[in-house]
């Protein structure tokens, strides 16, 4: 009979990175308008999640298109923790702006519960001009910017809620855009 010998399990100790090794690890300045991926939360309800997107839009080098209501700036100047001037992008009519990028050939995605949606998990990352469109929190994407979707994207929910809050959806929807989940 074999005889198991078990070696203790030794766990590495975990050495957290400092503030210098994070940021000589990341870029030194605001990225540039690449145009590659934008998050359009463009019938916002909450304005606080317009900078927590912002945030999101920065970590992944998207930029964020918003609409032109009078309160935007200043939800975004609040909710905007950082350092520099970050891209975005400001709309004026958010259906026309929408057909507009959808007939240049961007491709247009919602994060929509959908009967067609794509799981988060089957999302594959943005290889082109790809905006993505979050619609109010509490009524979801007007029905006529349904028809401008090319396709739309769900996240799978266990509990008892409807939905994500609009920051959280779309962070983790352009994370996996961005190919970085």
């Amino acid at each position: 009979m074999l005889e198991r010998v078990c070696s203790p399990l030794v766990k590495a100790a975990i050495r957290v990175r400092t503030s210098r090794e994070i940021r000589s690890a990341r870029r030194p300045r605001r990225h540039q308008c690449w145009g590659h991926l934008i998050a359009a939360p463009l019938w916002p309800l909450h304005g606080t999640n317009l900078g927590t997107l912002l945030r999101t839009c920065d970590a992944v080098g998207a930029c964020l298109a918003v609409p032109p209501f009078g309160w935007v700036d200043a939800a975004l100047a609040r909710g905007n923790t950082l350092r520099q001037p970050t891209c975005v992008h400001r709309v004026g009519n958010p259906l026309r702006w929408l057909a507009d990028e959808h007939r240049t050939g961007a491709h247009i995605l919602g994060v929509e519960l959908a009967d067609e949606a794509i799981r988060l998990a089957d999302l594959p990352p943005a290889r082109h001009r790809t905006v993505m469109v979050l619609g109010h929190e509490a009524t979801g994407i007007p029905p006529e910017a349904l028809d401008l979707l090319d396709d739309a994207v769900e996240i799978p929910m266990v509990g008892t809620g409807s939905s994500l809050n609009v920051a959280v959806a779309g962070s983790l929807v352009l994370y996996k855009l961005a190919g970085l989940l």
